[in-house]
């Protein structure tokens, strides 16, 4: 496909489009931040079993260090982000709310902070199984802010076979510009991130799903690809929620992730950008990931922009640093539209982290109250995954969760927000989607015990 080809683009039905707020960070080059004095890394910074203490206070450790081992398959280790010393393990605030154990390290005022920890591999001379074990010693989850252990995607269930690596470029929240640096900046170890991923799945081919509003982002990457038969690029409509893995995969491919099912299930696994070049940065060095790149943006800063930010850094530090004004503002960890708002600065950059925004009181205009829902279908227009948020939100109001799931596919929502960004009567929806979910788990948890 040719860049003039862009307006040929793949699209899906529904979703929604909220203003992109993207053009004061896309342009700006990655920049790093100075290194605080103080980190908090919290054990559960991925999907599954916390990592496991392998420090102990008072202890010096140096970057790229493995401080915490991982507990079992779905888990990861954690590496120092700074030279220092261990000050304390113990139960910390984070962004999900409740306190959890973390690791907190204060940096050696005397050190450079270069890696000092790694071993260098080739990709090529490992087996797929070794592939495996190999990602996961880099401690590397997904980066665009799901933090999935990115080794667990590597090995498909028995029965399964997967052809299809995509790529997922999109970066279709509001105010992230993440990925789109990163494909500007990190092309080559974009490139051997997924080099390194056909060979662990067997997988066939890869694509590159961008887009459109990434003009610049499509024209290089193509030509890198141009001398790669196997991995092609895909201009798609830059349209919320594009960059969800359902909808992605059914843009590009025209396939189908099954109901309750996963994307092996229709022949691929997606990773997103910023996670493959991290890959291919990381695992020939044999590094483990101690930093990554975040979008910091919103009116409420002063100097918006990519930085590049030591896992562990308290918020509070990252805005001073750009200029945080720190008046009537709402801090908001991921995006706009599925970022959750955060009470306290002094949580850390976890490895999930893509962005942070801060909106001003008067951009987000949280309503003063709700109103009946008058069955607009406005909702039920916005829903990419076809549900009817509007018959949803009616029965949570009546504590009928059981048949929110049962008959009308509430596991399908992916809590993307569409339906409350256009319902006019204030409804909260993915709130009460949220919390249906929620004690539907705790019912099903009850009934097993």
């Amino acid at each position: 496909m040719g860049i003039l080809d862009i307006f040929h683009k793949k699209t899906f039905r529904h979703g929604v489009h909220p203003p992109e707020h993207k053009a004061e960070t896309a342009a700006l080059p990655i920049r790093r931040l100075p290194f605080p004095p103080r980190y908090v890394l919290p054990l559960a910074q991925h999907i599954g079993k916390p990592a496991v203490p392998r420090v102990r206070v008072g202890q010096e450790v140096v970057r790229g260090e493995p401080i915490a081992d991982a507990d079992g398959f779905l888990s990861v280790p954690i590496h120092a982000p700074v030279t220092g010393r261990v000050e304390e393990i113990d139960a910390m605030p984070t962004a999900r709310g409740p306190k959890m154990e973390s690791i907190v390290l204060r940096a050696d005022p005397a050190s450079d902070q270069q890696v000092l920890w790694g071993r260098e591999q080739d990709p090529e001379e490992l087996s797929r199984e070794e592939l495996v074990t190999a990602v996961q010693a880099t401690g590397l989850v997904g980066l665009g802010g799901a933090a999935f252990p990115s080794h667990a995607k590597l090995v498909i269930p028995e029965g399964h076979e997967v052809d299809t690596l995509v790529v997922n470029g999109c970066e279709c929240e509001p105010y992230l510009t993440t990925d789109h640096r990163v494909m500007l900046e990190r092309t080559e170890a974009l490139f051997r991130g997924i080099r390194i991923v056909l060979r662990a799945l067997g997988a066939e081919r890869a694509v590159i799903g961008i887009e459109d509003n990434k003009p610049d982002a499509i024209a290089v990457l193509e030509q890198r690809a141009a001398g790669e038969p196997d991995i092609d690029v895909t201009a798609v409509d830059a349209k919320y929620p594009q960059g969800s893995e359902r909808i992605l995969v059914t843009t590009l491919l025209g396939r189908e992730i099954p109901s309750g099912g996963h994307a092996y299930d229709a022949g691929v696994v997606v990773n997103n950008v910023g996670t493959l070049a991290a890959l291919g940065e990381l695992l020939p060095r044999g590094e483990g990931l101690v930093e990554r790149v975040i979008t910091v943006a919103g009116p409420g800063v002063e100097h918006p922009g990519n930085y590049i930010v030591p896992i562990g850094t308290p918020l509070r530090y990252l805005l001073e640093h750009v200029g945080y004004t720190g008046e009537a503002h709402r801090v908001i960890l991921g995006g706009p539209m599925m970022g959750t708002s955060v009470a306290s600065l002094d949580v850390p950059v976890t490895k999930g982290t893509s962005g942070l925004v801060v909106l001003a009181e008067t951009a987000f205009q949280e309503p003063d109250r709700t109103y009946p829902c008058i069955q607009c279908g406005k909702c039920v227009e916005a829903c990419p995954m076809h549900l009817n948020p509007s018959q949803l939100g009616r029965l949570a109001a009546k504590r009928q969760y059981e048949a929110m799931e049962e008959r009308f596919h509430l596991n399908d929502c992916f809590e993307c927000g569409s339906c409350a960004f256009v319902c006019p009567a204030n409804i909260p929806l993915v709130q009460y989607f949220r919390i249906a979910k929620a004690l539907n788990r705790e019912r099903k948890e009850e009934e097993a015990a």
